[in-house]
């Protein structure tokens, strides 16, 4: 189809590349070179969530809260399965409460359900974590992950003067 259609037509399909060694290479070559900015890893293949959440872990620092960040669940992990396992593994290998959450494809009016659809998994997934035990209930501490997730750690992050 691609060859009938051309790009961007609906005909994508997911990659079993998983380029670590490239990625960790051109990280560490920024990080040795000047200094590595706030960067968020997004990836389309759910099945690199792991790789993402362990190589972002090497290169934290004081320069931010949360300097290096995964991406939320975006093209092919764009749905409640694929934005559960990516907070799940998040939560796994690094510190959720640190996430930016969802972002915007501000092309689209139409895009910004998908925040409130987000959130709902979200929260979702972390209440079903307290009501099984395996995180506490303490309202307060809960609130602020969601509110984080869901505002303040975008606009701590990015440096938003509201």
């Amino acid at each position: 189809m691609y060859n009938k259609l051309g790009p961007d037509t609906g005909y994508d399909c997911i990659s079993n590349f998983a380029p670590a060694d490239q990625l960790t290479n051109i990280l560490d070559a920024i990080n040795e070179n000047g200094g590595l900015p706030k960067t968020i890893l997004h990836s389309l293949n759910p099945g690199d969530d792991e790789l993402i959440g362990t190589v972002l872990g090497c290169f934290q620092n004081c320069d931010a809260i949360g300097k290096i960040q995964q991406g939320s669940a975006w093209w092919f992990n764009d749905n409640k399965t694929g934005m559960e396992k990516q907070m799940t593994s998040l939560a796994n290998l690094g510190l959720l409460g640190n996430f930016l959450g969802m972002l915007t494809d501000s092309r689209s009016f139409l895009s910004y359900s998908r925040h409130e659809y987000f959130r709902r998994i979200m929260c979702n997934l972390i209440g079903t974590w307290v009501e099984n035990g395996e995180y506490p209930y303490d309202k307060e501490n809960l609130t602020e992950i969601v509110k984080g997730i869901s505002y303040n750690n975008a606009v701590r992050y990015f440096g938003f003067d509201l």
